[in-house]
């Protein structure tokens, strides 16, 4: 549905994207994750033909997409940075005023979906920020889009609201519209995307799936003692990980058995009090995967 080969723009002398190459599937749901700067809305924006660029592809259903070639986005909707709205206009006005072949049961659909239906039809000036923005969803969505690129869509929604987009892009997704989404909030994203796009400084620097991701979480066992410092020492003689922390946290591993370490404090005259397991989570596993790929520099 995408393919963007060897994609590169610079700011003057500044390189913001450094050959960019993915692609995606029918159907596949993409999250494109990085700090604040790595390039993920410029990528956005030049698959949208809102940027230029000066080496590269981008094609969409097989069609070029630059500046001057917008054809192929008669089948993308978007999402970028913050919806346009008109205070004056009611939401639904917005989508009879953008909907080009839509019947008045699929407006009706999108806005069931998204739980619009209390205020679509008041003046958007009213709208609350998470309001604007499942319009600004509901937008994208219009004229029945094979591939949508929606840029932070959780910004603004409540629970409630994170809930009812993460459940209608599934639902779409199933029947075959592919999805570009970017997001600072991990948690959310785990829950729909098939592969994940790690950009750092303008470069991809891994793109794999969530499984492959969570296969980078740590074990980790917290122990609190009767004397955490002797513990600390004598764990540390013995030879295993200890993460800085308050408590006693052993980084477990194939040589971290935990009758093994209860065994090292027994010797040691020290008791156990207390035994926690802790799992670090995708967002601790990102950060360590760009640390590494960063020279070790935070």
């Amino acid at each position: 549905m995408l393919t963007i080969n060897n994609l590169t723009k610079s700011f003057g002398k500044k390189t913001v994207l450094k050959g960019i190459d993915f692609k995606i599937s029918e159907g596949e749901i993409v999250g494109l994750v990085g700090a604040n700067g790595a390039g993920k809305t410029t990528i956005m924006k030049s698959i949208l033909g809102l940027a230029s660029y000066q080496a590269g592809e981008i094609t969409i259903d097989g069609k070029m997409v630059s500046t001057t070639s917008h054809q192929a986005l008669e089948e993308v909707g978007a999402l970028i940075e913050y919806p346009g709205i008109y205070p004056f206009l009611s939401g639904y006005d917005h989508l009879k005023l953008f909907s080009e072949n839509n019947t008045k049961e699929e407006l009706d659909e999108i806005v069931a979906d998204l739980h619009m239906t209390d205020y679509i039809n008041r003046k958007a000036k009213s709208y609350s920020l998470g309001m604007k923005q499942k319009l600004g969803i509901a937008l994208a969505l219009l004229n029945r889009p094979r591939l949508i690129i929606l840029d932070e869509p959780m910004n603004g929604l409540d629970p409630q609201a994170t809930r009812d987009v993460r459940e209608l892009v599934l639902k779409l997704s199933k029947k075959g519209t592919s999805f570009l989404i970017s997001s600072h909030i991990l948690g959310e994203l785990e829950k729909i995307v098939d592969h994940f796009i790690i950009l750092n400084k303008g470069k991809i620097i891994q793109a794999m799936s969530v499984e492959e991701l969570n296969a980078g979480h740590s074990h980790y066992v917290m122990l609190t003692t009767t004397d955490n410092e002797k513990a600390k020492e004598v764990l540390t003689a013995a030879k295993y990980e200890l993460q800085v922390d308050r408590s006693v946290k052993i980084k477990m591993s194939e040589n971290a058995d935990l009758a093994n370490i209860i065994q090292v404090l027994y010797d040691n005259k020290i008791q156990i009090n207390d035994v926690r397991h802790q799992e670090n989570d995708m967002e601790e596993s990102l950060l360590n995967l760009l640390d590494q790929k960063d020279g070790g520099k935070a």
